[in-house]
């Protein structure tokens, strides 16, 4: 009964909310698209011909958004385990970046040259704390690997993480890795949610 009143719940915040309305109007694929685009604004991603990867990215908005700000010179490459529809100006690569097959493809496609990973990952939650807590860590540490072997030096990082357990030690190992590590909590993102965005620039290689 507890799970059904919760579902009921999220699905009339769902409907209300209004970065889902907006979506719906835009036509764009999902409200994510929102929290890239504010991080944006303010930080100054994305430049025409920069080459992003957008780790986790079922159904497209993220790599929607970044292929109408660095294409037609740049690429975006989108990766998921889940299928995406095709994207103008996005290639898809479908599999798991804990795939060492999918990884190896991805490392030559890209061969150290990556300007900019996105990561929006999150794991299905279950809603036990500790294990989804976990989930999410092993996620992030996922992206923060990929990251370090594919970007370029001087690139960027931006990758969804939940405060909790673990937290200041991927905060810890950001700033080992980059120059600047910051922290953003988008308009779009959930008041309720523990999400919070980390936005590490500089790479040192």
């Amino acid at each position: 009964m507890s799970r059904s009143k919760s579902s009921s719940a999220w699905l009339a915040r769902h409907v209300r909310d209004p970065f889902v309305k907006r979506a719906s109007k835009e036509g764009a694929r999902s409200r994510a698209r929102f929290k890239l685009a504010e991080i944006d604004a303010r930080d100054k991603l994305l430049r025409p011909g920069m080459t992003v990867v957008d780790l986790g990215a079922a159904p497209g908005g993220w790599s929607e958004y970044a292929a109408t700000r660095v294409t037609p010179r740049g690429r975006v490459v989108a990766v998921d385990v889940l299928p995406i529809e095709p994207i103008a100006g996005v290639e898809i690569v479908h599999g798991n970046i804990a795939d060492p097959e999918v990884l190896d493809l991805l490392e030559s496609k890209l061969a150290g040259d990556a300007d900019l990973v996105i990561s929006d990952m999150a794991p299905n939650m279950s809603g036990i704390a500790s294990r989804d807590q976990a989930l999410s860590a092993e996620l992030t540490e996922l992206a923060v690997d990929f990251a370090e072997k594919t970007l370029k030096r001087g690139g960027t990082l931006l990758l969804k993480a939940f405060h909790g357990e673990g937290f200041d030690e991927l905060g810890r190992r950001l700033r080992g890795l980059f120059e600047k590590v910051v922290t953003r909590k988008p308009s779009a993102s959930r008041t309720e949610s523990r999400e919070i965005y980390l936005l590490a620039k500089g790479f040192k290689g």
